[in-house]
Protein backbone atom coordinates (compact mmCIF):
# COMPACT_ATOMS: atom_id res chain seq x y z
CA UNK A 1 0.00 0.00 0.00
CA UNK A 2 1.70 3.43 -1.02
CA UNK A 3 1.24 6.22 0.26
CA UNK A 4 -0.96 7.79 -2.74
CA UNK A 5 -2.93 4.75 -2.36
CA UNK A 6 -3.90 6.00 0.94
CA UNK A 7 -5.25 9.40 -0.36
CA UNK A 8 -7.32 7.81 -3.09
CA UNK A 9 -8.74 5.38 -0.96
CA UNK A 10 -9.49 7.89 1.51
CA UNK A 11 -11.41 10.02 -1.50
CA UNK A 12 -12.71 7.80 -2.57
CA UNK A 13 -14.70 6.34 0.75
CA UNK A 14 -15.11 10.46 1.33
CA UNK A 15 -13.13 10.22 4.56
CA UNK A 16 -11.09 12.81 6.35
CA UNK A 17 -8.14 12.56 7.39
CA UNK A 18 -9.28 12.68 11.00
CA UNK A 19 -12.11 10.53 10.06
CA UNK A 20 -9.87 7.33 8.49
CA UNK A 21 -7.63 7.95 11.86
CA UNK A 22 -10.56 7.11 13.74
CA UNK A 23 -12.06 3.80 11.69
CA UNK A 24 -8.07 2.39 11.90
CA UNK A 25 -7.42 3.47 15.64
CA UNK A 26 -4.67 5.61 15.40
CA UNK A 27 -3.70 9.31 15.69
CA UNK A 28 -4.23 12.00 13.08
CA UNK A 29 -0.60 12.49 13.03
CA UNK A 30 0.22 8.59 11.83
CA UNK A 31 -2.28 9.34 8.95
CA UNK A 32 -0.47 12.23 8.03
CA UNK A 33 2.71 10.54 8.28
CA UNK A 34 1.55 7.70 6.10
CA UNK A 35 0.41 9.68 3.46
CA UNK A 36 3.94 12.03 3.21
CA UNK A 37 5.75 8.40 2.59
CA UNK A 38 7.29 8.25 6.37
CA UNK A 39 8.18 4.08 7.34
CA UNK A 40 5.53 3.61 10.02
CA UNK A 41 5.36 0.29 12.17
CA UNK A 42 3.85 -2.65 10.04
CA UNK A 43 0.77 -3.37 12.56
CA UNK A 44 0.38 0.18 11.86
CA UNK A 45 0.17 0.26 8.10
CA UNK A 46 -2.06 -2.68 8.75
CA UNK A 47 -4.52 -1.63 10.43
CA UNK A 48 -4.93 1.01 8.05
CA UNK A 49 -4.99 -0.80 5.41
CA UNK A 50 -7.39 -3.45 7.05
CA UNK A 51 -9.67 0.09 7.95
CA UNK A 52 -10.27 0.82 4.44
CA UNK A 53 -10.63 -2.95 3.16
CA UNK A 54 -13.58 -3.31 5.35
CA UNK A 55 -15.15 -0.26 3.99
CA UNK A 56 -15.19 -1.69 0.81
CA UNK A 57 -11.37 -0.45 -1.14
CA UNK A 58 -9.61 -2.72 -3.23
CA UNK A 59 -5.96 -1.87 -3.73
CA UNK A 60 -4.79 -2.36 -6.81
CA UNK A 61 -1.07 -3.02 -7.38
CA UNK A 62 1.20 -1.09 -9.46
CA UNK A 63 1.41 -2.39 -13.17
CA UNK A 64 2.53 -0.67 -16.35
CA UNK A 65 -0.33 2.14 -15.54
CA UNK A 66 0.65 2.74 -12.02
CA UNK A 67 -0.87 1.68 -8.54
CA UNK A 68 -4.42 2.31 -7.49
CA UNK A 69 -7.62 1.36 -5.40
CA UNK A 70 -11.10 0.60 -6.82
CA UNK A 71 -14.59 0.31 -4.73
CA UNK A 72 -15.14 -3.43 -4.05
CA UNK A 73 -18.72 -4.09 -5.51
CA UNK A 74 -21.60 -4.17 -2.83
CA UNK A 75 -23.22 -7.33 -2.08
CA UNK A 76 -26.80 -7.38 -1.76
CA UNK A 77 -28.54 -10.51 0.14
CA UNK A 78 -31.86 -11.07 -1.26
CA UNK A 79 -35.12 -11.11 0.66
CA UNK A 80 -36.80 -14.05 -0.77
CA UNK A 81 -38.79 -12.13 -2.97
Amino acid sequence: MLPVQVKMARAALGLTVRGLAEIAGVSHDTIVRLEAGSELKPRTVDAVRAALENAGVIFVDENDEGPGVRMRKATHEKSGI
